[in-house]
């Protein structure tokens, strides 16, 4: 006899769509052994396709008149240059630091944009393709929106720590750079007992900025799109109950009107964390060019 069929309920339905494509089943909140393939593999595909976007606009620009495309990428050129010349006073820096952010600023909005894809859409497809593979699809997981992953973005914020560091060490040297963590934000003292106490107290201050910027730097933008994914799901669940409801029009209606005005509304989002997460970025490297 053929096993009945079970309808997922609203939690699980959630549970399910919250659940990574993984080499192991994470067992804790910090597990480094674990792989969210799905993340790797669409933030990857993502930042290639970033990078092509990119390159086909330097390639196709002309002194002439230009054409939407090259129009949209000479604004955005022009933003991220103008940021970066505000914050960043050392010319050669900003031919390395003014692409980079115009890159991240792209890959990370195309990544957020994935919210923008019907919920069940590309997790449908790859459950078929799971279940002809000869295995459940019901364990088909797939999350497609890497920056709702923790892991994507504070990989991202470490990137630009490291980034911070090179740019200390370069622009003051590692002598400079270190006494720079001993000396401020209290300064020091010229007798060595305060010197010690206060060096330590000046080490532990620095290092907590550096902890709190990076772990806010990755969280934010994290927690806004995990809870855009949220309220798109729990739209989803409208559209399913009323498919599910044989009476009563008010539901599918407010699945419809509640659908468009937040992905309305989400376009803005997802510009908008990409445009905050490049300029701390920005602001976290112009950090590194000043003397405190």
């Amino acid at each position: 006899m053929a096993e009945e069929t079970h309808a997922l309920t609203a939690s699980e339905y959630i549970t399910h769509h919250l659940q990574h494509l993984q080499n192991t089943k994470q067992t804790g909140i910090i597990d480094f052994s674990v792989i969210n393939y799905d993340s790797v593999a669409v933030g990857l595909l993502l930042g290639l396709l970033a990078l092509f976007v990119l390159w086909s606009a330097a390639r196709k620009a002309s002194s002439g008149v230009p054409g939407r495309f090259q129009a949209a990428v000479e604004i955005l050129v022009e933003m991220v240059d103008h940021q970066a010349k505000a914050i960043i006073h050392n010319a050669e820096s900003r031919r390395f630091i003014a692409p980079l952010g115009l890159t991240v600023f792209v890959w990370i909005f195309l990544m957020n944009f994935m919210d923008m894809l019907p919920v069940d859409l590309l997790p449908a497809i790859w459950a078929g393709v799971y279940g002809a593979a000869g295995h459940d699809p019901g364990h088909a997981y797939l999350r497609v929106v890497p920056t709702a992953d923790l892991s994507t973005t504070l990989g991202l914020a470490l990137a630009v720590l490291l980034l911070r560091f090179w740019y200390s060490v370069k622009i003051k040297g590692a002598g400079g750079w270190a006494h720079e963590l001993v000396s401020a934000p209290f300064g020091t003292s010229k007798h060595l007992l305060p010197a010690l106490i206060l060096g330590l107290i000046n080490l532990l201050m620095q290092i907590i900025e550096y902890v709190a910027n990076t772990v806010s730097h990755g969280m934010r933008l994290f927690g806004n799109m995990y809870a855009g994914e949220l309220v798109f799901m729990l739209i989803a669940l409208m559209g399913g109950a009323a498919a599910l409801s044989l009476s009563g029009v008010l539901l599918p209606v407010g699945h419809i009107i509640a659908g468009t005005i937040w992905t309305l509304f989400h376009i803005l989002v997802i510009s908008l964390q990409a445009f905050i997460f490049m300029m701390l970025a920005l602001i976290y490297l112009g950090q590194a060019h000043n003397a405190h």
